[in-house]
C-alpha cells in the first residue's frame, strides 16, 4: 500500500498531510493523520484524515479498503483515551448538499459533551 496518494496541491488537507500547512497534530499512523479541529464543536474535536486524497465517503473503492480501516482503528485508538464507557460521536458529511466544505473525506471525532443537545452543526 502506498501512502501520500493523489494528494492535491490546492486540498487543504492535503497540505495539513503534506506538512506545509500547520496543524496541531493529535496522532498519526502510514495511513491517516488526526488533528485538532479548528473550530471545535466539542471539548474534544479531532478530524480524522485518510492520507489519500479520496473526495468523500462514496468516493472510496476497494483500493482503499487500507485506509477506510485505518480509519476505523483511530477511531478505536482515540475513544480508549475516554471515559470509561467511552461517548463520542463519528460525523461525516458527504457532499456539498449535506454541508461538506472540504472535499477531502474525513471524520469528525467528537467527545466531552452531547453535541446534540448543544444544536450540532459541523
Amino acid at each position: 500500500m502506498e501512502v501520500l496518494e493523489n494528494l492535491s496541491a490546492s486540498c487543504i488537507f492535503c497540505k495539513i498531510i503534506q506538512g506545509t500547512l500547520p496543524a496541531k497534530k493529535i496522532t498519526e499512523n502510514e495511513c491517516v493523520v488526526v488533528v485538532q479541529d479548528i473550530t471545535p464543536k466539542a471539548p474534544i474535536h479531532y478530524l480524522i484524515i485518510p492520507k489519500k486524497h479520496i473526495a468523500d465517503m462514496s468516493a472510496l473503492t476497494p483500493t482503499d479498503n487500507d485506509f477506510a480501516l485505518a480509519m476505523v482503528n483511530m477511531v478505536t485508538e482515540l475513544s480508549t483515551t475516554l471515559a470509561t464507557p467511552p461517548s463520542f460521536n463519528i460525523v461525516s458529511n458527504n457532499g456539498r448538499a449535506s454541508g461538506q466544505s472540504v472535499f477531502h473525506l474525513h471524520w469528525h471525532f467528537l467527545a466531552g459533551r452531547n453535541v446534540y443537545e448543544q444544536g450540532l452543526k459541523l
